[in-house]
């Protein structure tokens, strides 16, 4: 026998109404959004908990029951992920700044043991001098994400620039269609 509702949908506006129809339709809506707006119209139209949770997918009626509950408080906003989900970030933006200036500057040969960074031997100055648990691939992830990337040449680079071998010397040549080309 199904658990009984103890709580009932509040009255929906016409402004949510109209809003939950265009997010229940939209094709480039995020789908856990879609699933829920699909679900508390069909509790609007008096769908049951259980009934609800069938037709979009959900396991169980007290699912339903929740986000109702989310929404007679919270109104649209139910529909998004709730705060506080997901892995809290492990090295906070300052860290992350840190470990950008530390991959920017050339290297010391003989303090840093080469003449470009790798990932390697970036790993290893940053773990000696302040990030003891830093992976490659959390340094790898922060630089993409500042906007660098691994060159041919064996180093990281802003994208969009690159050191080219001119008889003058090295030369920095930027690529002004950078942000275009990154979309």
């Amino acid at each position: 026998m199904a658990t009984p509702q103890k709580a009932s949908l509040r009255p929906v506006t016409a402004e949510e109404w109209a809003a939950l129809e265009r997010i229940a339709k939209a094709s480039s809506e995020r789908l856990d959004r879609v699933r829920r707006a699909r679900a508390v119209l069909a509790v609007a139209q008096g769908a049951p908990f259980v009934r609800a949770a069938q037709q979009v997918g959900f396991q169980s009626g007290t699912t339903i029951a929740n986000l109702v509950s989310r929404f007679n408080q919270h109104g649209l906003e139910a529909l998004s992920i709730a705060a506080g989900r997901g892995r809290k970030p492990t090295y906070d933006p300052a860290a992350r700044g840190q470990i950008v200036t530390i991959a920017q500057r050339t290297p010391d040969r003989k303090l840093d043991g080469t003449a470009t960074w790798s990932l390697s031997t970036l790993e290893r100055t940053l773990r000696q001098a302040a990030f003891p648990r830093l992976g490659a691939t959390t340094i790898r992830r922060v630089l993409h994400d500042a906007g660098s990337s691994y060159q041919q040449t064996r180093t990281w680079c802003p994208t969009g620039t690159a050191e080219r071998q001119r008889k003058s010397g090295i030369v920095r040549v930027t690529d002004p269609q950078t942000e275009e080309k990154r979309g």
